[in-house]
């Protein structure tokens, strides 16, 4: 089979992680490869690292969610890390969003072709009416959305407490994480810490920042 960026996966571990679901992963995969990359979504460059850098790298990080957890991906883009989350994990409740309305229009494309239960919302996470509809989210994800401290501002406010926020990093989160703690808890997070994901499935494994929400954002001296 010719290295086309979306062949066949066939190692074991790959299989079991999307177990029936692996068609559609192929599918979707193809659409990234094609679609994705004449609409702009991901750069041509990107293509034969479809699996690797991109569907695995962001599947894998199953292995943080719960079971039946309430996930929004914000910032979703090309549906990464949240079609191949959902993907991997079909008990989870999966909402995208995503703010570019030709961004939107692939991944209603793409969803339907899927037939995946993923709902879409045209928006930022830092706006009011995206944080009415979607708060209380067992879990919030992002890759390659924003610096650690801005994105806690958008994420934490639409996670219950107790929740938590995943963002897909590279090789620096431990620069970031030492440089924006102070910001994240006081957003209402606890101390940021990394998780290594996919040991076994993709190589070098997944970077993800892990932030739980454990209370309100702190206000400074002089606000109401």
């Amino acid at each position: 089979m010719p290295d086309d960026g979306f062949a066949e996966p066939l190692a074991p571990a790959v299989e079991k992680l999307f177990g029936e679901r692996l068609p559609l992963a192929l599918r979707f995969a193809e659409h990234l490869a094609t679609s994705g990359v004449e609409r702009g979504l991901i750069g041509p460059r990107e293509a034969p690292r479809i699996w690797d850098r991109h569907i695995l790298n962001c599947a894998v990080v199953a292995e943080l969610v719960p079971d039946g957890a309430r996930v929004v991906d914000v910032g979703s883009g090309a549906g990464l890390p949240g079609i191949p989350l959902a993907l991997a994990r079909p008990d989870l409740g999966m909402v995208l969003v995503e703010p570019l309305a030709r961004r939107v229009e692939w991944l209603l494309e793409i969803i339907g072709d899927l037939g995946l239960s993923i709902e879409v919302e045209r928006g930022r996470a830092e706006e009011n009416t995206v944080r009415r509809q979607w708060e209380g989210a067992d879990v919030v994800t992002s890759r390659a959305v924003a610096p650690l401290h801005r994105l806690a501002g958008w994420c934490l406010p639409l996670l219950r407490p107790g929740g938590t926020m995943l963002a897909v990093k590279g090789a620096s989160a431990p620069e970031e994480i030492e440089r924006d703690e102070a910001a994240v808890r006081r957003l209402g997070g606890g101390a940021p810490r990394v998780e290594r994901c996919g040991a076994g499935i993709v190589d070098p494994p997944s970077t993800v920042v892990v932030v739980e929400r454990v209370d309100r954002p702190r206000r400074r001296r002089g606000q109401a």
